[in-house]
């Protein structure tokens, strides 16, 4: 059947007015030229097939203006349905390459891809990690010269033996599926390991940070943090949303239970109004990583054009495209042909949080989508951190590093813990009021104390702190990734970068803490 396009384009038989009906859609002037070139002016659906492959490969679309991307953020799932003519398994490294290629990525992107997610891994991964890097790259900051820590005895004990790893040296290796030491509904939880003897005693510490780190930062951290290794879980085993992280702790791992009620489990669970709208040919049941930054007005019209320009299904290259920008995006159907980006209210209870916690108070929209992107998935947090109700049933004193929007302390107190003393150190004012105005709707008993920069908290002033209420029980933690995501080394400065070197202060103030409290122990 002839779309409206053709009969329109038939009708005017002009060269110029098929120039501007395309140009009118939005795409490029040169590109339609190429395009109109390629498949003469006969044959309008081949002339928009083009442009949308041309679209999707060369085009990079508009985000929301004056916001700093979500390194951390993946975003490409991919479903079997629209990758016919390509197999997740049993292909060669060189075959995986092709396959890549003609989804439109450049051979660069795929082969670090494959170096970095290794030969085994599937095309959803595979474009997971490319499609993170775009994101990463598309919206970074102007560069700034790294501010590099170096690893002397003015910032580190002596008695340490530290060790950066870089390139080849790294050991950690991702698993697949990503699910950590078990899931609630799965029968095969381990219950039990082993930890380093300089990991054990107290404080309890719980480091997060983005699973696809450059190669040997894992293992770096794994080094600081007592030769601890990484536990890597991507939420969407537990939510409707992706969010590929790693954790190293050295919590209880027996025992755990899930916060109540269970959250969404796919997309039309979470987004139920959706459903009347959401295509047959889009496949999707779970989000990928929410963001820091929304799709544009321009392109969910483009998308809203493409796809109403046919009465049934759209050909192939359509789907492609739609679907493409839908999973980078997070787009859900919101009427006929017509897509749009996750509300923050949405994002908040994907995540877990209360409904309105980044809302008020002054705090823009544009603030709400950076705060969620960068935020914990409760729900993650809160199955690892279930361990410690039974050991602290009067309450826990808490340190908050990088704190955020107060993921952990949200987890905590959904968890029924009371919070009794609370150090959250967070730079972003907007973070820190979002925090304080939970703490007080919340009701908390509690003491909190907030504090800007975790380069302030010195060996005195943790001291102080543990003197005033007797010490830390829990030491949280999540510092700065916009160093370790994405695959270009050239931008990507791993844990010597300027914001990701912050790490480095959490292991410092943890060895301070634990160092503090042992000799105040060996004292009584």
């Amino acid at each position: 059947m002839a779309s409206a396009m053709e009969a329109s384009s038939s009708a005017s038989g002009s060269g110029s007015k098929l120039m501007d009906y395309f140009i009118g859609m939005g795409f490029p002037g040169k590109m339609v030229a190429e395009a109109i070139q390629a498949n003469g002016e006969g044959s309008t659906d081949s002339i928009l097939e083009t442009l949308l492959t041309y679209s999707a490969i060369k085009e990079s679309p508009e985000a929301q203006p004056d916001v700093d991307s979500d390194p951390c953020s993946s975003s490409s799932e991919y479903d079997a349905t629209f990758l016919d003519d390509f197999s997740d398994t049993d292909s060669s490294e060189n075959e995986v390459i092709v396959q890549l290629e003609k989804m439109g990525y450049s051979e660069e992107e795929t082969k670090m891809a494959l170096e970095r997610c290794g030969s085994q891994a599937s095309l959803a991964e595979l474009t997971d990690f490319i499609c993170a890097a775009q994101i990463a790259k598309a919206f970074d900051a102007p560069e700034e010269k790294p501010r590099i820590k170096h690893l002397d005895e003015h910032h580190y004990p002596k008695q340490k033996k530290l060790k950066l790893v870089h390139g080849d040296d790294e050991m950690v290796g991702l698993p697949n599926p990503m699910i950590g030491f078990g899931l609630p509904t799965d029968s095969a939880i381990v219950t039990r390991r082993t930890l380093p003897e300089a990991a054990k005693g107290p404080p309890y510490f719980y480091y997060e940070n983005v699973a696809l780190a450059p190669k040997g930062v894992w293992q770096t951290i794994s080094n600081f943090l007592y030769e601890v290794k990484p536990e890597f879980v991507d939420s969407k085993h537990l939510c409707a949303a992706a969010r590929k992280r790693g954790y190293i702790h050295n919590l209880p791992i027996h025992n755990r239970f899930s916060l109540v009620p269970l959250p969404p489990q796919t997309i039309s669970e979470a987004l139920p109004l959706t459903k009347k709208w959401w295509p047959s040919w889009d496949t999707r049941t779970k989000l990928n990583c929410l963001q820091t930054v929304a799709g544009s007005a321009k392109l969910t019209e483009k998308i809203r054009q493409a796809v109403g320009d046919y009465e049934g299904e759209p050909p192939l290259s359509v789907k492609k495209f739609v679907l493409d920008q839908c999973r980078k995006w997070n787009l859900v159907w919101v009427g006929r042909n017509k897509v749009a980006p996750l509300e923050p209210d949405e994002i908040e209870m994907l995540l877990g949080f209360p409904r309105n916690h980044t809302r008020g108070g002054g705090i823009s929209r544009t603030d709400r989508y950076k705060s969620l992107g960068n935020s914990f998935q409760i729900d993650t947090v809160a199955y690892h951190l279930s361990v410690l109700k039974h050991l602290f049933p009067g309450g826990i004193n808490l340190l908050s590093l990088f704190s955020g929007i107060g993921g952990a302390e949200v987890a905590l107190h959904r968890l029924g813990i009371r919070l009794k003393n609370v150090v959250s150190v967070e730079k972003s004012e907007v973070n820190r009021n979002i925090v304080r105005c939970w703490w007080e709707q919340t009701n908390q008993t509690g003491n909190l104390i907030d504090l800007e920069d975790v380069q302030d908290l010195k060996e005195d002033k943790l001291e102080q702190l543990i003197q005033s209420f007797g010490g830390f029980d829990l030491i949280v933690g999540g510092s700065p990734c916009n160093n370790l995501a994405g695959s270009n080394r050239l931008h990507r400065d791993g844990l010597e970068g300027k914001e990701s070197s912050l790490f480095f202060d959490y292991w410092r103030i943890l060895d301070s803490v634990k160092r503090i409290m042992n000799r105040n122990n060996a004292n009584y």
